[in-house]
């Protein structure tokens, strides 16, 4: 069974996770958790915790039963208490933190109740503060803050630096792939990448760095991004190891669809530039990834797991 270590955080590594958990994989998932918006930034304030928010998704992901999980776990209040507005599983997760003294062990005690397909590891048990540098020069705190604010982004790091929780470590020590997910490149991604302790572990790793290139691009963080602008991006936050392979996407997406997202979110299609990617000796898997759910476009990613399965037993 390949061992994994996924890195990444929000719906781009859930969603990924989903497809991931349905082959003989060996799981680990590395959540980032700098994630300060609405009913996990409360419960950072109030009791001083890592981000719940993504945790939250990604054991919805990797549970047996989502779909149960999920309506529990998704369902949030809605009252006129200090309830309002938050998510149950946050909830949940805030008082396992509680009882066990820190988030991984919370985690251990939830995945026992849910028979999760994998583990789920905080990046830290710290409650760090990601800040964004603009291309304006602007300086941003805040995760929240970052996505919302109209700037491009230039670069991240941590208002303090983060202890690292050393399941990470060992997770990628033994992984046979490291994977980034999907998602947010500044916001999801390099907030991994960003921890001397991960980029050392890697470069010592022989792991296969594989990336799950997204289908669109993302406003403020990859506007006109191709598929190298990516890599590129990711190869600049590693260190000596860079990426070995990039899942892309050649399925068609109907012209309707790419104009509502252009006029609507500001979102392109990213343009698959294979002979640049070539040209960096970088491994290509492709195929048709595309998933349309509610007018939405989103990978396919049991497609997405049986294709990276068969690039590593081929190598």
């Amino acid at each position: 069974m390949k061992k994994l270590a996924v890195l990444g955080g929000g719906t781009g590594m859930s969603t990924l996770l989903r497809g991931l958990k349905k082959l003989p994989f060996d799981i680990s998932a590395i959540v980032s958790v700098c994630d300060d918006g609405a009913s996990t930034g409360r419960l950072r304030k109030e009791f001083n915790t890592p981000a719940v928010g993504d945790i939250r998704k990604v054991l919805i992901s990797l549970s047996e039963n989502e779909e149960e999980v999920r309506s529990l776990f998704d369902y949030r209040f809605n009252t006129s208490s200090d309830l309002d507005g938050h998510a149950l599983g946050n909830l949940l997760l805030t008082g396992a933190n509680d009882i066990k003294g820190n988030m991984s062990d919370g985690i251990e005690l939830v995945n026992s109740l849910l028979n999760l397909k994998g583990k789920v590891i905080p990046l830290t048990e710290d409650n760090v503060t990601l800040m964004g540098k603009m291309t304006s020069g602007k300086v941003v705190s805040g995760e929240h803050n970052i996505t919302q604010c109209k700037d491009k982004i230039k670069s991240v790091y941590y208002k303090q630096t983060p202890k690292i929780n050393p399941d990470v470590l060992e997770s990628i020590k033994e992984a046979d792939a490291i994977i980034l997910s999907m998602g947010s490149l500044f916001t999801s991604i390099i907030p991994n990448l960003i921890c001397k302790e991960v980029k050392r572990e890697i470069d010592k790793s022989k792991a296969k760095i594989i990336y799950v290139c997204n289908i669109v691009t993302q406003p403020g963080e990859t506007d006109d991004f191709t598929v190298t602008d990516h890599v590129k991006l990711i190869n600049k936050y590693l260190g000596k190891r860079k990426v070995d392979a990039v899942v892309v996407n050649t399925g068609h997406i109907c012209k309707q669809l790419v104009k509502k997202y252009e006029t609507t979110e500001q979102k392109d299609l990213v343009i698959f530039d294979k002979y640049s990617l070539d040209n960096m000796k970088i491994d290509t898997i492709e195929n048709d990834y595309v998933l349309i759910e509610n007018n939405y476009i989103r990978h396919n990613t049991l497609k997405v797991s049986i294709d990276i399965l068969s690039y590593l037993l081929e190598r």
